[in-house]
């Protein structure tokens, strides 16, 4: 499968090519990246024919989409697809220190939860502003579940049905403000839940589809493929564990991941195969992922990105991985 391949969502019409850039890297998520490296990174992953950018408001608290506007805002604008997210309000608070939440530079803006049908429209435009664009084609509801929210999730989940953020999201896609509407969470059983009350096009799937972990195979990708909710993969290296910089799930790795991941990256160099390699091509062999995109915070990660995930895998890896006991029987893997 080549990086610069395109594929068209069945649902929208919208095409994504099968590496994208995920923005988190140029907001600054975990150390700092300077303006003109993250230019570079994008200015990169477009000299390599990646045409799918992905940000948020959250992403250094409004830092990723002010950077990835600024580099893409004099490109065809026909010629490439944004999504963002909407579910945190950003409002400023000069109290903001490096670090805060895990960005090593952020704006001086504190995110809100709200997931309330004013707010995502409110959230929406200032997604625009920001990236200075007339619209964005992937419009994704930003971090909402159990797990995200604990307690609170009966609250913010009310905010998305009753409370009509769902609805605003129908209506900007009806209307044409935006192409393409989804989720985009770490968590998959929200997903299902959320199949329920809105017609999604999309779901960008941070780290709960990767080779580390493939508990989503079931319910969730099985209902994807029959609803035609496509997944765009985040997070494929679960936070960079699998890349080796030892997070996962945006903390430190526990011990238990970090022996799985001994022990996957023990089998793929048996076979001569870089553990980066084999996660960013694993997820991509179930029908209803689309698109892969990690990020990448200067123009070096963006070519080893792509190099990763066209590299020649012997057929072989997939099914002694399979034999260890480290992926699960029933996900599909990539054809020789």
């Amino acid at each position: 499968m080549q990086a610069n391949e395109l594929v068209t969502l069945a649902r929208s019409g919208v095409k994504l090519t099968r590496l994208g850039m995920g923005g988190a890297a140029i907001g600054g998520l975990y150390e700092a990246c300077s303006a003109a490296a993250a230019r570079a990174a994008v200015e990169g992953a477009w000299a390599l024919g990646l045409r799918y950018f992905d940000t948020a408001p959250f992403y250094g608290y409004t830092l990723s989409e002010h950077r990835l506007g600024e580099a893409l805002r004099e490109r065809p604008r026909g010629e490439f697809t944004i999504s963002t997210k909407a579910g945190r309000l950003m409002l400023p608070d000069a109290s903001v220190q490096p670090g805060a939440d895990g960005w090593a530079a952020p704006l001086p803006f504190r995110p809100h939860y709200d997931y309330t049908f004013d707010a995502i429209l409110r959230s929406h435009q200032d997604s625009l502003q920001r990236l200075g664009m007339a619209y964005v084609d992937i419009l994704f509801v930003h971090d909402i579940g159990a797990v995200t929210h604990g307690a609170a999730h009966a609250h913010y989940w009310a905010q998305l049905t009753t409370g009509g953020g769902f609805r605003a999201l129908e209506q900007l896609r009806s209307s044409g403000q935006v192409k393409a509407i989804g989720l985009g969470v770490n968590e998959a059983e929200v997903v299902v839940q959320a199949m329920q009350e809105c017609d999604l096009d999309c779901t960008l799937l941070a780290g709960r589809y990767t080779l580390l972990e493939q508990a989503a195979l079931s319910p969730l990708l099985a209902a994807c493929s029959r609803q035609g909710n496509a997944i765009v993969i985040g997070g494929p290296f679960n936070s960079g564990v699998l890349a080796g910089n030892g997070k996962f799930n945006y903390a430190d790795a526990p011990d238990a991941v970090r022996q799985r991941v001994a022990r996957l990256g023990a089998v793929c160099e048996q076979f001569g195969v870089p553990l980066q390699a084999a996660a960013l091509q694993f997820p991509m062999a179930h029908p209803a992922v689309v698109a892969c995109i990690p990020g990448g915070r200067d123009v070096a990660q963006m070519r080893q990105n792509a190099a990763w995930f066209e590299q020649p895998i012997p057929a072989g890896l997939w099914p002694a991985l399979k034999q260890a006991g480290l992926v699960d029987e029933r996900a599909p893997v990539p054809a020789p």
